[in-house]
């Protein structure tokens, strides 16, 4: 399946302005070459580049298929290859990882822990990897994990880990039995068709990566690195392109990847990494950012050579990207939901078409209408014949409670309010309903004081 495919849905006005972004990014923060994305509606729907790709060929721009290391990012490849084998019953969240990896020393650390950032592990493989620029086999990973120091201690507060990942990697390689990478291409990248998402770069169209130093505008050609072991933290290169699917996949998931709800347990908070503004959140693999009313769920990476940042507005299907070819380089979080938001904002999609539904399920007609729950009025009312429940005078942004039939009388509260409780109608004699039971909260059709029903 092709499952992004090049629109040309935003308008030109509205382009100008992402490309005035991109522009003022890559001047003011001295980036040889920025590319930039935005999808919506399961497609890439516009992309632009400013500066070169690579400074032999001054002039020439990247573009939506230039291949830049995306590092971090791989840890979200890694969180759904894992969510997908807890689904599959392979294991569980709150396994610990000696489980899998017997000969750890540490004890007690769960998956859940490993995937949210809040074990307590130190950030780094032992050895100063990144200044010798020499990184762990599987082996060696392993052997340093039982030297490495365990910090802190478990959710007692966010500490990125580096570390951690790569040992989730070889969770799924041990649990998969093939390596990390083959686990995600036959999981992730072949279902979605990201051909250009790799171990390393590919040889197709791809950016260098340069240091751009503080007091000279001569950049410093970077090194390409092989991380080894550590490739589930951070080794797979990709394109805006890719990218774009790979976000679109987040607002929209296959099942043959991972089931929606999945996707949207992988989405709620875990942890607050910023407890000071509470801008930066952390769920099961995702950086959950957020701007104004809006969280964004993405994710940033950071190589010698190569920042980027991918975050998508799950509500609207809407996505950003950036991808930079400098070892210091602007915010790109930042950025890429500069970029989403000016079209959320500037050229938004017309609202869905309404249309009408074809029946009321009998045995709700008499539900219908406004319910008190402690001393408050909630309107419940039926759309495509599913019975939908909200507090009246809601905002709009705030989904109604949505409910699912389970017996007669009885239903499952499916999403919004009070997800996951039971409903229940009591009616009288003639089969009126008379009463209300939702999450045990009694509901009626006058407001009551609570002893008042007695």
């Amino acid at each position: 399946m092709a499952y992004c495919r090049l629109v040309t849905d935003i308008s030109a006005q509205t382009s100008s302005a992402l490309r005035r972004i991109l522009a003022e990014r890559q001047t003011k923060g001295r980036v040889p070459g920025i590319v930039g994305a935005v999808a919506r509606a399961g497609a890439l729907a516009w992309s632009d580049g400013v500066g070169s790709a690579d400074l032999t060929a001054p002039g020439v721009a990247p573009t939506a298929d230039t291949q830049y290391l995306i590092a971090s990012h791989s840890k979200t490849f890694t969180a759904v290859a894992i969510m997908a084998l807890r689904d599959e019953g392979k294991l569980s969240l709150d396994d610990t990882l000696e489980k899998f990896i017997p000969e750890s020393k540490h004890e007690a650390i769960t998956v859940r822990q490993m995937l949210s950032h809040i074990s307590g592990m130190q950030r780094e493989p032992v050895g100063d990897v990144w200044d010798q620029m020499k990184f762990p086999d599987r082996a060696q990973l392993v052997e340093g994990w039982n030297e490495a120091e365990r910090i802190g201690k478990p959710h007692h507060r966010f500490h990125y880990s580096n570390l951690v990942y790569s040992m989730l990697g070889e969770i799924i390689a041990r649990v998969d039995g093939r390596s990390w990478y083959e686990s995600v291409q036959a999981r992730i990248l072949r279902p979605l068709e990201m051909s250009r998402t790799t171990v390393g770069m590919d040889g197709g169209p791809a950016a260098s990566g340069y240091y751009v130093p503080p007091f000279s505008d001569v950049p410093v050609n970077e090194p390409l690195n092989d991380l080894s072991a550590m490739d589930a933290c951070g080794g797979l290169a990709s394109t805006a392109a890719d990218l774009a699917k790979w976000m679109m996949f987040i607002a929209d998931p296959v099942e043959e990847v991972l089931s929606k709800d999945t996707i949207e347990e992988m989405c709620q908070p875990q942890i607050m990494a910023d407890v000071d503004r509470w801008q930066l959140g952390f769920g099961l693999g995702f950086m959950l950012f957020r701007r104004g009313e809006r969280v964004f769920v993405g994710h940033t990476g950071g190589m010698p050579g190569h920042i980027t940042g991918s975050f998508v507005h799950r509500p609207s299907g809407t996505a950003g990207i950036t991808l930079m070819n400098t070892t210091s380089a602007p915010d790109p979080a930042a950025i890429a939901t500069d970029l989403l938001i000016k079209v959320l904002e500037g050229d938004p999609e017309p609202p869905a078409v309404w249309t009408p539904g074809t029946e009321v399920p009998a045995e709700l007609a008499g539900v219908l209408g406004t319910w008190f729950s402690e001393g408050s009025p909630f309107v419940f009312s039926v759309r495509n014949g599913t019975l939908e429940a909200a507090a009246q005078g809601a905002p709009e942004w705030k989904a109604p409670a949505v409910f699912e039939k389970v017996s007669d009388d009885i239903y499952r509260t499916v999403s919004g309010r009070e997800a996951g409780e039971l409903l229940r109608i009591t009616r009288d004699a003639d089969g009126t309903p008379t009463t209300l039971h939702w999450a045990t909260y009694l509901c009626t059709r006058e407001p009551l004081a609570f002893g008042e029903w007695l």
